[in-house]
């Protein structure tokens, strides 16, 4: 079997040397482009950001035999450029900044396409992680998507205000404002009802919240300018509902065009129950994208995997193991060892969206009574920093479970942790006699009675 390559070997290995490689430093309004200054007398040239400059900017790079390019990802100005390079046949290489501005000396942008252009020449810098094509187009549907649903959760807020303003805790009694009960009695308040009782009529029968509750929120003093912000911000909510709507039907015109990984096997029984049709329908149809079902990992739900799908895709093949895909999604500790002493350990501070969502499903195994489920509430007790660092642990355990599942086309299997929990066992009953015998007591096993 061939062995990991370890931190020391990598660092050990003679650098790739890149021929035909060229820098370019990306702002909103001018682009500088650098190449090897044996290929063009003027090797650092600046363009602008019109499409039209991007293709010269192409063409002068296929004119000086450019093979590769090291381009800084900043904001997102980036990406047409790197489309119209693509396009050309290119390698493109997108560079964080902090791998390569820690030099003194190289503060201008013409510098900085000069010293990316070297630094890549020589074979030291790498590029971020970006999916394919398909997976970028239905990660910035479902970015849009987010934002939308950010907007109408606000709007939401602003209701509640109005309600406010105005002294009517009917939201205060209801558990969701924008449920069936909430959106009927709204829906009459703004055409002009004002009796409680007809008000209180319009609520679902589901509604825990008694009759005499609800006539006492819906007193109020009804004022025409709360009215008016009331009505407006009800109308910008269900504006936004509507573009989510359009957005789940694109996403899923989107997923039909991925590649059928289960092999037409049906999707297993869910282990949990779907909150809505909706959601089973997602089940299934991501089940066919990664051809496995996600969803039956304790903590992952619909939303994780969708998040999943949209930020890597269904191919994790460019990451060469489970760590390195914890490590890219900033979930493994960031040992800084100088000396032999460990100056840190703390997870490096990374933005991105799968690792919020992975810690939001970590967060939800407090309760859960599965092995990962003890898993977590085991790191809370042990770890010094109690919950925050118990979420990591448990988020870089589920990144790495998706990721075998996902490379290997297995389903997840409770089954395969019994060992493990029987381990868990024994090393807290080890414990448990050890702190009995400091104490000086014997601990005896309870005999079991025999059933008469």
């Amino acid at each position: 079997m061939s062995r990991k390559k370890t931190r020391l070997q990598a660092v050990t290995e003679a650098p790739q040397m890149r021929p035909g490689a060229a820098g370019i430093d990306i702002s909103p309004e001018v682009i500088y482009v650098a190449v090897d200054p044996q290929k063009d007398g003027r090797p650092v040239r600046s363009f602008g950001t019109f499409t039209g400059e991007l293709y010269h900017i192409a063409n002068w790079l296929k004119a000086c035999g450019t093979r590769t390019v090291a381009m800084e990802s900043t904001g997102v100005y980036w990406i047409p450029l790197f489309q119209v390079l693509e396009e050309r046949g290119l390698e493109v290489f997108l560079v964080n900044a902090r791998h390569y501005k820690n030099v003194p000396g190289r503060k201008t942008d013409v510098c900085d396409s000069a010293w990316l252009q070297y630094l890549h020449a020589v074979g030291l810098l790498q590029g971020s992680f970006r999916p394919t094509q398909e997976v970028c187009a239905i990660r910035t549907v479902l970015r849009h998507r987010g934002g939308l649903v950010q907007a109408a959760s606000e709007e939401i807020q602003h209701m509640q205000k109005s309600l406010d303003q105005m002294n009517v805790q009917i939201h205060r009694v209801l558990s969701d404002l924008t449920g069936v009960s909430g959106l009927a009695i709204i829906d009459a308040i703004l055409a002009g009802e004002r009796d409680a009782h007809q008000l209180a009529g319009l609520r679902d029968g589901r509604v825990r919240a008694s009759e005499e509750t609800i006539l006492a929120a819906l007193e109020g003093d009804y004022r025409a300018e709360h009215l008016f912000t009331l009505r407006q911000s009800l109308e910008s909510y269900r504006h936004y509902q509507k573009l989510i709507e359009e957005c789940d039907r694109q996403i899923r015109e989107m997923l039909d065009q991925f590649e059928n990984r289960a092999d037409g096997q049906e999707p297993p029984v869910a282990r949990k129950k779907m909150r809505t049709s909706t959601d089973e329908e997602l089940r299934r149809e991501f089940h066919r994208v990664l051809g496995v079902d996600l969803t039956a990992i304790p903590g992952m739900n619909v939303g994780t995997v969708q998040i999943l799908l949209g930020e890597v895709g269904p191919d994790l093949s460019r990451f060469r193991s489970a760590g390195s895909f914890a490590s890219w999604l900033g979930l493994c500790p960031d040992n800084r060892i100088t000396g032999g002493k460990v100056l840190s350990s703390k997870t490096r501070k990374v933005e991105n969206r799968l690792a919020g969502a992975l810690r939001m499903a970590a967060e939800s195994l407090c309760r859960d009574q599965s092995y990962l489920g003890q898993f977590y509430r085991r790191m809370k007790s042990a770890l010094k920093g109690g919950a925050p660092e118990a979420i990591t642990a448990a988020a870089h355990k589920l990144a790495r479970i998706a990721y075998t599942l996902i490379t290997r086309q297995q389903e997840y299997d409770e089954s395969r942790f019994e060992a493990a929990e029987k381990r868990n066992a024994d090393k807290q009953r080890q414990r448990i006699i050890k702190q009995a015998r400091k104490w000086g007591l014997v601990l005896v096993p309870e005999t079991p009675v025999p059933v008469v």
